[in-house]
């Protein structure tokens, strides 16, 4: 069997691949800053059963809440990292949703502006969902180079979700996120302190800015995921290390990902990495499942990589996805799909 997942910036990211019913298992996975992604694959025509499952829900969250109350003891203790504070974020204009050609596949979740439910269960996949999952994480990796070579002064980001569409749809492919709960645009967009989910609109990036740019795409049936933190312009030193730090947390919990990788080790490794240097790890957000479905289960917490200069409390804006730190410090995110195996971790996002 295989697993997928995804990890992304402002939440934590848990993999295991662990012996159920005494078969080994490999899957994939994305990391990124907010969240992770998950699923399963069976291989040889042999059944999974997943056992315990309540329980083991509850051990997740039980370890996770007892990770982040030692973190937040520890950071009373530290010494904030100083940062050049920007002008506060304010929201610009959304313009209206852009239109998808009719002959392209698109998600079943457009048929409610709900958010939907996280899926109770991993996605199991076959040789052929793996091969498809592979085609769309790397069509993901080629949209998200491009959409950062559109990072500059005075570019709006709205531009750059223009771009980003249209790049997907000639691909043949859907934008994940536009319509996913009623999102307006088709790709997030967040600038500065802004820890995720930011919606593209008419204000123009400046120099000293940071964006993370989050894609996803839906392409034959499947999911893939994928965020980068760009520069835009000359960025201050502090800004620079967190966001060099936030990608080596990401690559640091990618590195003990394998077939019986325990989820709490992950989230461990990015807490420690993170706390050398004084960086507060966003506990909100969680790593999940992707696939066919673009969230489920297994939820991973406290191991994707979002990490602040500041405070690690949010507030969301009245559009009920744009996130930010409340005291108005930089955020960074990355996320990467990967592909968990008997013999390690394939990052499937990778350029």
């Amino acid at each position: 069997m295989a697993f997928a997942a995804t990890l992304s910036h402002p939440s934590s990211l848990q993999l295991s691949s662990s012996s159920i019913n005494g078969e080994r298992l490999s899957s994939s996975a994305v990391f990124m800053d907010a969240s992770l992604n998950f699923s399963l694959s069976a291989l040889s025509g042999r059944r999974v059963r997943f056992v315990q499952k309540n329980f083991t829900v509850v051990s997740k969250k039980l370890l996770g809440l007892e990770e982040a109350m030692r973190i937040r003891r520890e950071r009373k203790l530290q010494t904030v990292t100083p940062f050049k504070r920007r002008p506060p974020l304010r929201r610009g204009k959304v313009s209206a949703r852009l239109p998808v050609p009719d002959h392209i596949p698109k998600p079943p979740y457009l048929s409610s502006t709900l958010l939907p439910e996280l899926s109770s269960e991993p996605q199991i996949h076959d040789s052929e969902g793996i091969a498809r999952m592979k085609a769309a994480c790397e069509l993901a990796a080629r949209v998200l180079d491009y959409a950062g070579t559109l990072v500059r002064p005075s570019v709006t980001t709205n531009e750059i979700d223009k771009a980003v569409h249209k790049m997907i749809i000639d691909a043949g492919a859907y934008p994940s996120p536009l319509g996913y709960g009623g999102f307006p645009k088709s790709v997030c967009t967040s600038v500065n302190e802004c820890m995720c989910h930011g919606i593209p609109d008419s204000r123009q990036l400046q120099k000293g800015d940071i964006i993370n740019i989050d894609v996803t795409v839906f392409l034959n049936g499947y999911h893939g995921d994928t965020s980068k933190t760009f520069f835009c312009g000359d960025v201050d030193d502090a800004t620079k290390r967190l966001v060099k730090v936030t990608e080596e947390c990401l690559e640091r919990a990618i590195s003990i990902c394998k077939d019986g990788a325990s989820f709490m080790k992950i989230g461990k490794k990015i807490s420690e990495h993170a706390e050398k240097f004084g960086f507060g790890v966003v506990e909100r957000f969680v790593g999940h499942g992707v696939g066919t479905v673009f969230h489920s289960e297994p939820i991973i917490l406290h191991n994707q990589p979002i990490l602040t200069l500041g405070s690690i409390e949010c507030k969301t804006w009245d559009d009920n996805w744009t996130t930010l730190t409340v005291d108005g410090s930089p955020a960074a995110q990355f996320e990467h799909t990967i592909l968990i195996t008997r013999t390690g971790a394939e990052i499937l996002t990778k350029c």
